[in-house]
C-alpha cells in the first residue's frame, strides 16, 4: 500500500475536517485532501434522493475525478453520498472508510468508524469512544513550541478554555456565556492563566462578551487574527475547560490526559447525554461549577486503532483481488 491513493474528503467545517484528515494522518499514507459541498437546491435536500452527487458539487468543491483512489475517507452524509458515487465509478475498487453513521447505503462501505453514542454495530464497524481527531503527542510538541511565545507570561496552572456556542441540541445565550465568564474572571483573579479560544459558533457577540469580563485578568484570549492557536493551548496548559456542546472538542482535550471539565449548558440530546457518561466514567471528565481539580487518567485517543483497522483490512481485501 506504499503507493496507494488516498483522498480525505470533507464538507469544509473544521470539525468534520479535523476528523478525516486527522484519521488519513493516522493511517500514514500520503493522501489528498479533497472540499466536498452540494449546490443548491441539492444542498437541502436529503443526500439519499440525489441521482449522482458527483454532479450536484457546488463550484467550491473540489473536483472528483480519475485516477479514482484506492482508499477514501470521508464524514458525514454529505461526504458520505459524494464517496459512494466514487465507489461506483470506480467500478468498486475504492475502500471507503466513513466516519460516523453515514444512515445509507451502509453496505457499500468497506469500514465504519463511529462514536460508541451513534447505534451502528456489525462487522464492518469500529467504535470510538468520542471522535477521531488530529491530536497526537508530535502535534501537540510541535505546537507547543510554536505558540509558547504567545502564553509565556501566563502564570500556572494554564487552563486552555475552549468555547463553543448553539448547535441543534444546545444553547449558549447572553446571560448563560456572561455567569461562565464571571466564572473564568474569578480563575484567573485567583491566579490561573487562561488560554481561552472560541469557536465560529461564539459568535462576534459572545466574543466580546468574554473579551470584556476577562479584561484586566491574566488570561489571553484568541482574537481570530493569525493561525489558530488551538493545538497549542490544548498543549502548554495543565488542565483543560471545554463546553459541552462538542463531542470533537471533548474528545481532543481528554486525548492530552489531562483533567477536562465540562461546562454544562442547556439543551442536550441522548446521544450526547451518553457521550458525556462516557468520558466520565472513563475518568477523563468532570463538571466544572467555578474551581479547578486535578485529577490523572489514560489519555482517550482511538484514532490510531481506527487507522490500523483500515491497514487490516486494505490488506486483507488486497490478498483477496490477488486470489481472484
Amino acid at each position: 500500500m506504499s503507493e496507494a491513493l488516498v483522498w480525505a474528503v470533507h464538507d469544509g467545517r473544521v470539525g468534520i475536517r479535523n476528523q478525516v484528515v486527522g484519521l488519513a494522518e493516522a493511517v500514514g499514507l500520503p493522501f489528498v485532501e479533497k472540499t466536498f459541498v452540494p449546490r443548491f437546491p441539492w444542498s437541502v435536500m436529503p443526500p439519499g434522493l440525489w441521482r449522482d452527487p458527483a454532479r450536484v458539487a457546488a463550484p467550491s468543491s473540489d473536483v472528483l475525478a480519475p485516477p479514482w483512489p484506492d482508499l477514501l475517507i470521508s464524514a458525514g452524509r454529505i461526504c458520505a453520498a459524494a464517496a459512494l458515487a466514487v465507489k461506483r465509478a470506480s467500478g468498486g475498487k475504492t475502500f471507503l472508510a466513513q466516519i460516523q453513521d453515514p444512515r445509507m447505503g451502509r453496505d457499500a462501505f468497506d469500514l465504519l468508524v463511529v462514536p460508541a453514542h451513534d447505534p451502528a454495530r456489525g462487522d464492518k464497524v469500529v467504535v470510538t469512544r468520542g471522535a477521531v481527531h488530529r491530536v497526537t503527542p508530535e502535534l501537540l510538541a510541535e505546537a507547543a513550541r510554536r505558540f509558547a511565545p504567545l502564553v509565556a507570561d501566563l502564570p500556572r496552572p494554564r487552563v486552555a478554555v475552549l468555547i463553543g456556542g448553539r448547535n441543534r441540541v444546545y444553547r449558549l445565550g447572553d446571560e448563560r456565556l456572561a455567569a461562565i465568564a464571571a466564572q473564568l474572571a474569578t480563575l484567573a483573579r485567583a491566579g490561573a492563566g487562561l488560554l481561552v479560544t472560541p469557536s465560529r459558533r461564539t459568535g462576534a457577540a459572545g466574543e466580546r462578551l468574554l473579551r470584556d469580563a476577562l479584561a484586566g485578568t491574566t488570561s489571553y484570549l484568541w482574537d481570530g487574527s493569525g493561525e489558530n492557536p488551538y493545538f497549542g493551548f490544548l498543549a502548554l496548559a495543565d488542565a483543560v475547560i471545554v463546553t459541552a456542546d462538542s463531542v470533537s472538542m471533548v474528545t481532543e482535550a481528554a486525548s492530552t490526559g489531562k483533567p477536562v471539565q465540562i461546562i454544562e449548558l442547556d439543551g442536550g440530546s441522548r446521544k450526547f447525554r451518553e457521550f458525556h457518561r462516557l468520558m466520565r466514567e472513563s475518568g477523563a471528565t468532570r463538571s466544572f461549577a467555578g474551581e479547578l481539580e486535578d485529577w490523572r487518567y489514560e489519555p482517550i485517543n482511538d484514532t490510531a486503532l481506527a487507522a490500523k483497522e483500515i491497514h487490516r483490512r486494505l490488506s486483507l481485501a488486497s490478498a483477496a483481488r490477488r486470489a481472484g
